[in-house]
């Protein structure tokens, strides 16, 4: 589909030429076989379009899990002067703050393969899965201006968990500068009662083991072994984060002429970050982070819970801990060398995570001396890595790294594709239990829907923006 010509540059990076208005060059991160499924869809010509938008500093860049989003390629990183540069929602997302969060527990899988089915049912019945779900926290309006303005700091102060989780967060879980006031009244509407929901999509909640280790030192210091039982949990922000996004790309687009701002595409609306608006914007997604830091405190907090009544196990034999929770489809204004001066800039990451190294001081404390554990989950079945962050980062993608496997097919070409197949039978016969809330959602997110896994981590490993650490195995999955 796209004929947008691509100049390889090494085994892991291709160069999107600057022509016509482009400001800066684009570069995707992808092997010979990823890019090779570039041709299926405009996500490359979306990483040119990208490149039009005023301030924007040195590339346009897409990750090796990219592939068609709004306006903004999903895996689509860019940063963006303070001064004359832009903010842009669809370079953050409808699902402000979705994320990945790691559970680590002293189990191995020997102490768990006779419950499996018993956990991932009582889990399945205590986690509030699908489009339309609702959790057991009701906010009052006093209650959500909180949680919009503390983030999991709230879901702390609520008996969701200890202080200690805070300090594996991102960010501690909370960034500052939110701002209710910014955010409409749908929006809080919507959020009211989905504060500790999973929802669906990609979203899910799995249990898998540590498979191999590939960094002994920074999976010692991130507490991984071989045989461990861990949970991923993935999921954001839900309704009230769509709508904040809704609300400001339609305020944008309704105000584009005003900005002056020549767009190749309309759904790259965008404002100046020094404008109102731009700052506005910049305040309500703080408080979609915000909200989704805590649905996942609170997620997190049922989970423990299920495991130690369904396990029959004491809190401390559980061990149950945060490894870390890392931060997709942001906007965040950090702190990078810019010839030779250190500068601020507005970095956005669509599906594309942090990737920070050793000795950054947005690097937890006890993960200092390695780098940040950068958290990549790939399809139902496939399992997930854990990475750690390195320079090269900073150097070349603004400490950025991919956040998954990326779709290859859309959710309508997956659903014709596994018609007359039971995606749930060909997973229990990998040795994955899945439990969903409706075949249609198992259709959509079957593995063939996404890239591989090993393809796209191998990408930014062999790039040198993010070194593997350790590999995790699928066990078990519930989703909406």
């Amino acid at each position: 589909m796209s004929e947008i010509k691509l100049e390889k540059l090494d085994d892991n990076r291709w160069l999107l030429p600057r022509t016509g208005a482009m400001r800066v060059p684009g570069i995707i991160y992808a092997n010979e076989k990823i890019s090779g499924l570039l041709t299926r869809d405009e996500s490359a010509k979306q990483v040119a379009n990208v490149a039009h938008l005023p301030g924007i500093v040195d590339f346009s860049l897409a990750m090796p899990d990219i592939h068609w989003g709004y306006g903004f390629p999903i895996g689509g990183v860019a940063a963006f002067d303070m001064d004359d540069g832009v903010v842009s929602p669809g370079g953050v997302g409808y699902d402000i703050n979705c994320g990945c969060r790691l559970l680590a527990t002293e189990l191995t899988l020997h102490d768990i393969k006779d419950n499996v089915k018993d956990l991932t049912t009582a889990l399945y019945r205590r986690i509030p899965t699908g489009v339309g779900s609702t959790g057991y926290v009701r906010l009052s309006g006093k209650d959500q201006k909180k949680v919009l303005e503390e983030g999991a700091g709230w879901a702390i102060k609520a008996g969701f968990g200890s202080g200690q989780d805070l300090e594996t967060t991102e960010d501690g879980g909370c960034i500052g500068g939110a701002d209710p006031e910014q955010v409409s009244a749908r929006a809080l509407e919507r959020g009211k009662q989905q504060l500790g929901t999973l929802g669906s999509g990609n979203h899910f909640l799995e249990i898998e083991v540590v498979e191999e280790i590939f960094d002994e030192k920074a999976a010692q210091a991130f507490g991984l072994r071989k045989g461990q039982v861990v949970v991923m949990i993935h999921t954001g922000s839900r309704g009230l984060g769509y709508q904040i996004c809704d609300d400001y790309l339609a305020l944008m687009v309704k105000h584009q002429h005003e900005t002056g701002i020549t767009l190749p595409d309309r759904q790259l609306a965008c404002t100046y970050l020094s404008s109102a608006r731009g700052q506005n914007y910049l305040a309500a997604m703080a408080c979609g982070a915000n909200y989704a830091w805590a649905n996942r405190q609170i997620l997190m907090h049922l989970t423990r819970e299920v495991f130690e009544k369904s396990l029959r196990v004491a809190p401390r034999e559980l061990g149950m801990r945060l490894v870390y929770d890392v931060c997709h489809n942001i906007a965040k204004i950090e702190s990078f060398p810019l010839a030779g001066v250190e500068k601020k800039l507005c970095v956005h990451r669509k599906g594309a995570t942090r990737a920070y190294p050793a000795g950054h001081d947005a690097v937890p404390a006890r993960y200092r001396s390695v780098g940040q554990p950068v958290l990549i989950p790939g399809d139902m079945g496939a399992g997930s890595y854990v990475l750690v962050g390195q320079e090269k980062a900073m150097q070349e993608t603004f400490g950025s790294a991919c956040h998954g496997a990326g779709r290859v097919m859309s959710r309508t070409q997956a659903i014709k594709s596994s018609r007359g197949r039971s995606i749930s039978r060909e997973l229990a016969e990998q040795g994955v239990l899945v439990m969903a809330g409706s075949k249609g959602t198992l259709s959509e997110e079957m593995p063939e829907a996404y890239k591989n896994l090993n393809d796209v981590v191998g990408v930014v490993h062999d790039a040198g923006i993010a070194k593997k650490a350790a590999r995790l195995k699928s066990i078990a999955c519930i989703k909406g």
